[in-house]
């Protein structure tokens, strides 16, 4: 198939398209390079840069034959979703609406959709399955949400059929070393981590020691990258059946700060200074989720996301690159 991939040139997005070549699928990426990089982009990719928010990009996207979009564009910052609500509704609201309705004026009617544990709030259950309520605490999770509704109104009235995949905590990088270049202005616990590590960074700073858990700190279920990856083509595969689907993408695992401090020491070598300061409003104790639908309906499994070979994986590129903050 022909197959459009918003967000290609990104962390997640640099994978799914590496998956998608080898599945023999031709790929067109869309990508404004604001937070991917032009090196994740393959020789056999398409690449046209640009927003999914400008009309002309979108025309010349679709010029192409498009069987199928991964739309992975979107700003992911639940922080800076709450400073920044504009930029956000931008990005994620507008930019979907304005992307589904170039699928539909192209006669594109199938998507793979990057959604967000953020989703569902404050976990009134543990380990959180696809049938927990949906009430987001930042923006960055409504912006989801409502995309993911959109998802539902344009498959009712105009016969789209769509994959929404719920991610967790994404981290590691390709098993064949084929993603070499680290992430711009991470957020996210690992990737900081890994700057401590390689010297880009002096610490971590470590959001609250006062959780009710083993060791004080939240726990999370991480993910490794190339599974996630893997979910989006068995997702597209599904699609054939033009049923839609919304699937949790964890381990039903999950790990501390500490002992992902911990273990990131061990392989490094390093020490990781950190500080302690406050918690961030809305931060839970605990994020587990259960991917069991995915297990019987994708038939996918999360085999990379072994917490030792996701920060093995993630050494790898950091240890070789020195960026500045």
């Amino acid at each position: 198939m022909e197959i459009l991939v918003t967000g290609g040139a990104g962390y997640i997005g640099s994978h799914v398209i590496l998956n998608l070549i080898e599945d023999g699928h031709r790929v067109i990426v869309v990508d404004n390079l604001i937070t991917g990089r032009i090196e994740n982009i393959p020789n056999k990719v398409v690449f046209i840069q640009g927003s999914i928010l400008d009309d002309k990009v979108l025309t010349k996207a679709f010029s192409n034959n498009i069987d199928l979009v991964v739309h992975l564009a979107s700003l992911k910052d639940a922080g800076k979703s709450m400073e920044n609500i504009e930029e956000y509704s931008n990005s994620n609201i507008i930019g979907t609406i304005k992307l589904l309705n170039a699928m539909i004026n192209n006669n594109v009617k199938k998507i793979v959709f990057s959604s967000s544990a953020a989703v569902y709030g404050l976990p009134k259950y543990l380990p959180m399955d696809e049938k927990h309520p949906t009430k987001p605490i930042n923006y960055y999770g409504y912006t989801k949400l409502f995309a993911e509704k959109s998802l539902h109104w344009y498959s009712q009235l105009k016969g789209l059929t769509y994959a929404s995949l719920r991610y967790f905590n994404a981290a590691g990088y390709d098993n064949k070393g084929r993603v070499s270049t680290v992430e711009k202005n991470p957020t996210n616990l690992l990737p900081i981590i890994m700057e401590v590590a390689n010297g880009v960074r002096s610490e971590l700073k470590l959001y609250g020691k006062d959780y009710k858990t083993d060791d004080g700190t939240a726990i999370r279920d991480y993910i490794h990258v190339s599974d996630l990856a893997n979910a989006h083509c068995k997702a597209i595969d599904y699609l054939r059946n033009k049923k839609n689907i919304i699937l949790n993408l964890s381990t039903g695992k999950g790990y501390s700060v500490l002992d992902i401090i911990k273990t990131a020491r061990d392989i490094t070598d390093v020490k990781i200074p950190y500080s302690v300061v406050n918690r961030r409003l809305g931060d839970p104790e605990v994020l587990i989720a259960n991917s069991t639908l995915a297990n019987e309906i994708l038939d996918w499994y999360p085999v990379n996301s072994n917490l030792t070979h996701l920060i093995k994986s993630m050494w790898n590129v950091y240890s070789n690159d020195k960026v500045s903050l």
